[in-house]
């Protein structure tokens, strides 16, 4: 056995001793469970804003990276990918509401020859390679600086009065009702005509605080705190209702639309530290905090079920002394109300950590502290690039090891828990050039409740048929045959065939014997 192997499985019986030690038993799991999951949320953050890549690019040149990016992601078992759609009140689609943005042409409202959409063509590529594309935008931010230009479209000359400046930048007037409503219509404008698979947004709501400069929203709060039922001492609670409306409206918006599109945070990684707490509810830590610094009460979205996934950035080292990695992912595992929570990773950080005995980074550790508890349901990676450069192996280490085999994304069973029907006349066929598999569904593209991909096993004669474990999955795809191998015509194996619908939940098998 290998040092590096040895460490791992060292880690793990440590692991799994802590945990047997909780009081929540729903906390253990098997060395199985860790090593290889089958249900795992494996994306990537693909971000826009201060890019200056896409910009020099022709339409193209666009087409290729997108086309390698997605490749060299999904090789590495990225199954979703966080796509910043909207950095600056701007777009990277086609939008009556909101300018082309100027990270796409280098000229805010300039649009893309030939009229390129960036976010429609990703999807449809994502889609090819069986990824989510979850729609990144940013609620509130409008520029980087006070001096950018904004189009002649752009709603901030229609309404001056609806936006502030903060830190020598321009933010969207989160007490203004009229704000929400223009971001809800923002959201609904994209999933109506996007088939995006979800809504996200990440740890940008009231700006991050500059020391000595308040953020100056005196005229909307003595305009709407008091017909809100707030009082003039009530102004930190008064800001964390308006980020609590634009959450539920943003919410229900989706549930008008498209109820199957989902919706997901991610936020900053403290929640709150435990000294601002009276009862001690907070993390152990000593950092900048959602609900105190940024108005962002994410437990409340999370407990009443106003976004469909949290997945907060836990971007430290391990030791790290004010915010600790471990000490943090298990805080958010133990206060996630046992809905979907995945684990912003930061990828330059981690590699870059090197605190373990053997020398190692701390890819290893987080990795299986991630899977080590039923509560965690997967990780994000910030940045995508640092992914495709594979930086300090971190690319090949997932492909080879964490993301060995392939992983289907966990169920969404608060939005609908029952299992689309089977597939049906699983049958073989050959040509002169292949011998395929194919099947026959109910499925229907408008209806997300029906098959929208298929999972495809393979057993060898006299294998027990598993389908827990992925290393007996030979595809995910969306379409209704696959080609098989030849390998010589004497072996016999059992091709198993799943449907699985837009939340994610999967149908019994239909089987069928062939050979090979």
């Amino acid at each position: 056995m290998n040092k590096n192997k040895a460490l791992h499985l060292l880690l793990i019986v440590a692991v799994l001793s802590i945990l047997s030690s909780c009081k929540t038993q729903q906390q253990r799991v098997t060395f199985t469970d860790i090593a290889h999951p089958k249900r795992e949320f494996r994306g990537a953050w693909l971000s826009t804003a201060w890019q200056t890549r896409y910009r020099t690019m022709t339409v193209s040149q666009l087409k290729t990276y997108f086309i390698k990016t997605l490749d060299e992601l999904h090789a590495e078992g990225i199954n979703a990918v966080i796509f910043q759609a909207r950095p600056y009140a701007d777009a990277f689609y086609k939008s009556e509401l909101e300018p082309w943005s100027a990270f796409l042409t280098g000229t805010q409202g300039v649009a893309p020859e030939g009229g390129f959409d960036p976010l429609a063509f990703l999807v449809e590529e994502c889609h090819k390679r069986n990824m989510e594309l979850h729609a990144w935008l940013n609620p509130y931010r409008v520029s980087a600086s006070e001096n950018d230009i904004f189009a002649k479209s752009h709603i901030y000359h229609k309404h001056p009065e609806r936006f502030l400046k903060y830190g020598g930048k321009i933010y969207f007037d989160p007490g203004i009702p009229a704000n929400r409503k223009f971001i809800c219509d923002v959201v609904k404008d994209i999933v109506m005509r996007y088939e995006v698979d979800a809504i996200h947004m990440d740890d940008y709501f009231y700006p991050y605080p500059i020391a000595g400069e308040g953020f100056p929203d005196n005229n909307s709060f003595n305009t709407y705190a008091k017909q809100q039922g707030f009082s003039q001492n009530q102004l930190t609670d008064w800001r964390r209702n308006n980020v609590n409306l634009l959450i539920q409206e943003i919410k229900h918006t989706l549930m008008t639309s498209k109820p199957w599109v989902r919706f997901g945070i991610s936020p900053f990684g403290i929640y709150r530290n435990k000294k601002s707490t009276t009862d001690g509810s907070g993390s152990d830590t000593n950092g900048l905090q959602n609900y105190d610094d940024l108005y962002a009460d994410v437990k409340l979205w999370v407990k009443n079920g106003w976004i469909d996934y949290n997945m907060p950035q836990v971007y430290w080292e391990i030791g790290h002394k004010a915010a600790d990695y471990k000490t943090l992912i298990k805080w958010w595992a133990f206060n996630n109300y046992d809905q979907h929570l995945y684990i912003g990773q930061d990828v330059k950080r981690t590699m870059d950590a090197n605190t373990q005995p053997s020398g190692d980074n701390q890819l290893n550790e987080k990795m299986v502290l991630s899977r080590s508890f039923t509560t965690v349901h997967g990780n994000c990676f910030w940045p995508a690039y640092e992914l495709l450069d594979n930086y300090k192996g971190i690319a090949t280490q997932l492909k080879n090891n964490y993301h060995k085999y392939p992983a289907l994304i966990p169920a969404y069973k608060h939005m609908h828990n029952k299992s689309p029907k089977k597939v049906n006349k699983v049958e073989e066929s050959y040509t002169a050039t292949s011998h395929t598999l194919s099947w026959k569904s109910n499925s229907d593209k408008y209806d997300p409740e029906t098959a929208q991909y298929y999972v495809v096993y393979r057993f060898a004669k006299g294998e027990k048929e598993n389908l827990d474990n992925p290393q007996y999955i030979v595809a995910i795809t969306r379409d209704s045959s696959l080609v098989l191998p030849y390998e010589g015509g004497k072996k016999e194996y059992k091709y198993v065939v799943t449907a699985v619908d837009a939340f994610h939940n999967e149908s019994k098998g239909k089987s069928k014997k062939i050979k090979l």
